[in-house]
């Protein structure tokens, strides 16, 4: 028997009125194609997953609503359409592929997630060391103890400092952050050493 979460009921029971027919129908569907399927709340809205690996999820919005899959391009192929979800912007039930295309979806999203398919996220391009301001970088040479310091930071380290500066809206404010930026590096102290344990 399909296991169905209240606060998914209580998600639809508010949605506009509209989009109540519509995640009702993709939440039968999900549950049928599906039936070992694990509904919840992430993120604020619906979620459907299955063997503990997320699968897909619906949302309703004022004027739409959206369904997609977690691995879209495994799944649907291509990027998602417009708006969020696979499906782009649905604002009635004619807007959706047919209960057997949307079967057949959840069944490859079952078969992925059987086979352990993770999504794949681009790795960040590592970002170079900061561009010291040359007004801080003249004095930070001239003080050995704060220049070894900030040396020895790593670059995320290095470019809190520098941010903090390059922030400052005024001279004066700017002028304050360099003085107090020399003093902490000269004590071996990170910029944000107040919060950490």
């Amino acid at each position: 028997m399909a296991k169905h979460d209240p606060r998914v009921d209580a998600y639809i029971a508010k949605s506009a009125e509209f989009a109540q027919p519509i995640l009702q129908h993709l939440r039968t569907v999900v549950h049928a194609a599906c039936p070992e399927v694990e509904e919840g709340l992430k993120w604020g809205f619906p979620h459907f997953g299955y063997k503990g690996a997320m699968m897909c999820s619906m949302a309703s919005f004022k004027q739409h609503c959206s369904f997609g899959f977690w691995l879209q391009a495994e799944v649907v192929g291509g990027e998602a359409a417009e708006g969020m979800g696979s499906f782009g912007k649905i604002t009635s039930l004619k807007d959706l592929p047919s209960k057997r295309e949307l079967t057949a979806y959840i069944k490859k999203a079952m078969a992925l997630n059987d086979a352990g398919v993770k999504t794949k996220r681009p790795k960040a391009a590592p970002k170079p060391p900061p561009a010291l301001p040359d007004d801080f970088a003249a004095l930070l040479k001239k003080n050995k103890a704060a220049h070894a310091t900030f040396q020895g930071f790593s670059p995320s380290a290095q470019r809190e400092y520098v941010d903090w500066i390059a922030e400052a809206k005024t001279d004066a404010t700017r002028n304050k952050r360099i003085a107090t930026s020399l003093e902490w590096l000269a004590e071996g102290k990170q910029r944000n050493w107040k919060y950490q344990a």
